[in-house]
């Protein structure tokens, strides 16, 4: 399959979506980097128009630091002259039909040309806006679909999704399809996609009416969402809104192959094209840092639980392996979990563990210059007990705060508010937080362990070293976070 994967892009005309976004570009350069014989990569960004489509794609995607290897192995020259010939920016919106491309020529054009389709644009807030969750994660994974089932020569549509559409489940949680049908909750309604757009729609329509601001439209579309999600078992918009994304093209993918990926906690690479790079904190990733930064005094995590991390670059190669396995197929809906608890799980004890040695060893500094030192954190494995915690540690001082403040007007500053607000982020954060790091559940990867086993053995036919391993047996997690992925941290994020 290794072989068959570089062979198989060669000449493919490939689309993808959220092309600026860290997944898509990781994916981008892996693509250029093993086969610059792909024949096309139209990629879809957000921007007025194909002009400022290029200036986005430049300054977010090919000049940042992942491409240094890429630059280096064929220069800066050469680098320019094979993105002009194989890049080709698109201004527009998966949100809207034809993804809001006006340009008839080029809609045409790319109908004409595309193999594959892989849709990697979306809303990864957890507390997302509705009407913005539903328009990208929701409805724009249907429009992608149909422009797909619009290109004559498609042979699959690739949708990255994530593990956590399971919801709160715990035990072994299968790599299967959503139906749409089996979806009720507590009152034992069905769930209807279409049910909740109107609803959202009369929502906005109301507030509107009521003259309401901008902000206070955001706050409550924000409420709108939490709300569904929760009344159908989901824990977060983020998560509702991938989850009925599927469903979507599940339902109305007619004939065209489809492949789903849905990978857990993407971190920053394992090695290629060089260790540790990443973009943004993500999830994990803020609370290691807040605890480098001697600002992480205690948090809420089990430290039983295990945090299902998979590093980009693994991700970008099962995306890779899968799409050359499937394209064409017939019958093809096929989902695979990219994680690592099922066979190479890592708890939140043991990385708060590697944490605590790392920054010992490592201290930051502050801004003055001196160092920063840390100490344990306090890890509370329940809301309840947080709660209390919060409230003895820090909300009872506060009020003693709010009391001084009243007596004592003329004192400067407003200290209470200031810390009541940080407060009040923390907790909310905790509660955002709150499904993953006590999450009980594991993902079962047993077609994606399947796809590695057939990559791995066209690997040994032609002799090759690995070039698309997406195995997570082979990660060591002591080496990683404290080699590759918590220096990386430091350089790519916080001296940026």
């Amino acid at each position: 399959m290794e072989f068959n994967c570089v062979q198989f892009l060669q000449n493919k005309t490939i689309l993808v979506t959220g092309a600026t976004g860290f997944l898509a570009k990781v994916f981008v350069e892996k693509v250029l980097r093993v086969q610059p014989n792909v024949k096309k990569l139209y990629l879809v960004v957000r921007a007025s128009d194909n002009e400022a489509a290029t200036k986005r794609l430049r300054a977010e995607v090919f000049e940042k630091d992942l491409f240094k290897v890429l630059r280096e192995n064929i220069g800066e020259e050469n680098l320019n002259t094979l993105l002009s010939e194989k890049v080709v920016p698109v201004a527009g919106d998966i949100s809207t039909d034809n993804f809001g491309v006006k340009d008839s020529n080029l809609r045409e054009r790319m109908q004409k040309e595309i193999d594959i389709v892989v849709n990697v644009a979306a809303t990864t807030n957890f507390d997302e806006r509705y009407d913005v969750g539903l328009g990208i994660n929701t409805f724009g994974a249907l429009n992608v679909l149909n422009f797909a089932k619009k290109c004559v020569k498609a042979q699959l549509l690739l949708h990255v999704s994530t593990a956590y559409v399971c919801g709160e489940k715990s035990g072994l949680l299968r790599e299967k399809p959503f139906a749409m049908e089996e979806i009720r909750n507590e009152d034992g309604h069905q769930l209807d996609i279409n049910i909740e757009m109107e609803l959202m729609k009369k929502r906005l329509k109301e507030l509107h009416e009521q003259d309401c601001s901008d902000e206070e439209i955001t706050l409550s579309m924000k409420e709108l969402g939490m709300e569904r999600a929760k009344l159908h078992g989901w824990p977060n918009t983020y998560v509702f809104t991938k989850s009925m994304g599927e469903m979507l093209i599940g339902n109305h993918r007619e004939s065209l192959p489809l492949v789903i990926i849905r990978p857990t906690m993407i971190t920053s690479t394992l090695s290629e094209p060089f260790p540790g790079w990443i973009e943004g904190l993500r999830t994990v990733d803020s609370v290691i840092v807040a605890y480098g930064k001697g600002v992480l005094k205690c948090f809420l995590v089990d430290v039983n639980s295990v945090c299902d991390m998979i590093p980009v670059d693994m991700v970008t190669n099962a995306m890779i392996t899968a799409t050359a396995t499937h394209a064409g197929g017939s019958e093809v809906h096929m989902v695979y979990h990219v994680g690592s608890s099922h066979q190479n799980p890592v708890t939140f004890g043991e990385i708060h563990e590697i944490s605590v040695r790392y920054f010992t060893k490592n201290p930051l500094r502050s801004r003055s210059g001196s160092l920063i030192a840390v100490s344990k954190v306090r890890l509370i494995s329940n809301m309840a007990l947080f709660s209390l915690y919060m409230t003895l540690r820090f909300k009872l001082p506060l009020q003693l705060l709010k009391l001084i403040e009243i007596i004592y007007p003329w004192r400067s500053g407003d200290k209470y508010g200031d810390k009541n607000r940080k407060i009040n982020m923390v907790m909310r954060l905790v509660e955002l937080y709150e499904p993953y790091v006590l999450f009980k559940g594991i993902f079962d990867d047993r077609n994606t362990k399947g796809l590695c086993a057939n990559q791995k053995e066209d690997e040994t036919k032609n002799s090759k070293g690995s070039m698309f391993d997406f195995d997570p047996k082979g990660i060591n997690w002591g080496d990683y976070l404290t080699s590759v992925h918590i220096p990386g941290l430091i350089t790519h994020v916080l001296k940026k």
